[in-house]
């Protein structure tokens, strides 16, 4: 089942319609959704090595652009709009304690971690950026500095070992899913210990 998945995911990767998807899943992660572009991103550079730079260029510019998007939710319309959109995906508490425990500095950094990384989830980083009115030129700046990191060095490391990669998850792709499941469960226990024990506090 887990392989047929697999397949199925390079196959959608391999269609003329992908990069559009790429685009829009990259917009929407910045702003409004949880699945980030790399789900995407990385099956397609699998697919096709020769155009992994292009979907990096396409990723960054499409992922900056939502974290505009999402700027401009938390600078004009929090409380309408932004507010409802991160209780509706279950952020809004840890939105509200990141924003009470953060100032500007604090923020800076996590543009940069978020975009790297997803620590944490950039739709709440961006949001939060523009509660904050932060600059802008700096914002847009570091999306795009963070976010091309992320894409072109996964680009890089695709389009140079993409079939040994590929080789590799397919050959361990239930120890890898199992991996990530525990990570996950993990993360969730800690978080949830984090939050019991009162430590998540400013």
């Amino acid at each position: 089942m887990l392989q047929k998945l697999y397949d199925w995911t390079l196959s959608l990767a391999a269609r003329k319609s992908a990069e559009v998807w790429l685009a829009v899943i990259a917009f929407v992660e910045s702003s409004v959704f949880l699945v980030p572009a790399d789900i995407l991103f990385i099956p397609m550079a699998l697919a096709k090595p020769a155009r992994a730079y292009r979907y990096a260029l396409v990723a960054t510019l499409a992922s900056t652009l939502g974290g505009i998007a999402g700027y401009y939710l938390g600078y004009f319309a929090y409380e309408a709009l932004a507010k409802p959109i991160l209780s509706a995906f279950g952020e809004l508490q840890k939105f509200e304690q990141l924003k009470a425990c953060t100032g500007n500095e604090t923020l800076l950094v996590l543009l940069v971690t978020s975009g790297l990384a997803h620590l944490p989830p950039i739709k709440i980083v961006t949001i939060l950026a523009g509660v904050a009115q932060i600059s802008f030129v700096f914002f847009v700046l570091s999306c795009i500095i963070a976010r091309g990191i992320r894409f072109f060095a996964l680009a890089y490391a695709l389009k140079t070992y993409g079939e040994a990669i590929k080789h590799f998850i397919e050959k361990r792709l239930g120890l890898l899913a199992g991996l990530v499941a525990a990570i996950l469960i993990g993360l969730y226990l800690a978080i949830k210990f984090i939050g019991s024990s009162g430590a998540l506090t400013c």
